[in-house]
């Protein structure tokens, strides 16, 4: 198995020392809740992505993605903008495991967090999970032009490769708060900081933003280039700015921002298309006076 994870490794902190909160500084989402499904441990959540399965049924889509379903979930399709808790592997068609939350930290992690629509995965993720709902276990077929095209990694990922994503949609998570149209989900925090960010204060903090037609246009993690903002200053993104209020150092947080919060319908240079939602994965490296 290789101890590699092509994407959410790079998304998601895994320290065991942070913790999440329910705090809410916004409006109050909580009964946006989903069907939750558990599993005792990431063991035995990794063989049942590994059994075999009985096909109910499968569809193939105009894309040429095709999904077969080893259970049907309940409630509505998801949709753009949707955080869910997802189980998953990617494999190439040989059957070697290229990506999955199991092979994120030592031990593995039951789940992780996804939103939809925000290019966090390749293409064929967003189209694909925009036909499941939360209780699916579906295995699906990624053509290798909606999965990472030419682009290949030496020994693990070869160009032109078909991707096959075995996934189960665990529950939807409210966002923490909501901001006038802004989601925002604290993902980890550091309980003991209490300075947040607002119009006495400046935030510097670490972001990789993306939308559905243009992944990762900025990743400030590569660069070693971290923002740094107050609440005066022109040019930044307005839904950005109200999402960010309340934000301590050593929060991980997910930002969806809509189109109207963002660029409207200009969009922006060659990066946002007109009417386009954007996605910022943000780490808090510190606020201060």
């Amino acid at each position: 198995m290789i101890k590699y994870s092509l994407y959410l490794a790079s998304i998601v902190c895994i320290s065991a020392a942070c913790t999440t909160t329910e705090e809410n500084n916004g409006t109050d989402t909580s009964g946006e809740d989903g069907v939750t499904i558990t599993s005792a441990d990431s063991t035995q959540m990794e063989n049942v992505l590994d059994g075999t399965h009985e096909v109910e049924n499968e569809r193939e889509l105009a894309s040429g993605i095709r999904i077969q379903w080893f259970e049907h979930g309940t409630g509505d399709l998801l949709e753009n903008g949707e955080m869910v808790q997802i189980d998953y592997k990617v494999l190439l068609e040989d059957g070697s495991e290229i990506d999955g939350n199991h092979l994120i930290g030592i031990d593995g992690k039951e789940s992780v967090p996804f939103v939809v629509g925000a290019g966090m995965q390749t293409p064929g993720w967003d189209m694909a999970l925009k036909e499941l709902r939360v209780g699916d276990f579906v295995e699906i077929f990624i053509p290798s032009h909606l999965a990472r095209g030419e682009k290949s990694i030496e020994g693990v990922l070869p160009p032109n490769s078909n991707n096959i994503l075995r996934i189960r949609i665990l529950k939807k998570d409210p966002p923490t708060r909501n901001i006038e149209g802004n989601k925002v989900w604290l993902i980890e925090e550091n309980s003991n900081n209490t300075l947040r960010f607002n119009e006495t204060t400046e935030i510097e903090f670490h972001c990789m933003v993306s939308t559905i037609t243009n992944p990762v246009y900025v990743n400030t993690y590569a660069t070693n280039t971290p923002l740094v903002l107050r609440l005066e200053y022109d040019g930044m993104v307005p839904g950005l700015k109200k999402a960010l209020i309340n934000a301590k150092k050593s929060d991980r947080l997910f930002i969806y921002v809509p189109a109207s919060e963002a660029y409207g319908t200009k969009g922006y240079q060659d990066l946002v298309k007109p009417n386009e939602d954007i996605f910022y994965n943000i780490l808090v490296m510190d606020v201060r006076k």
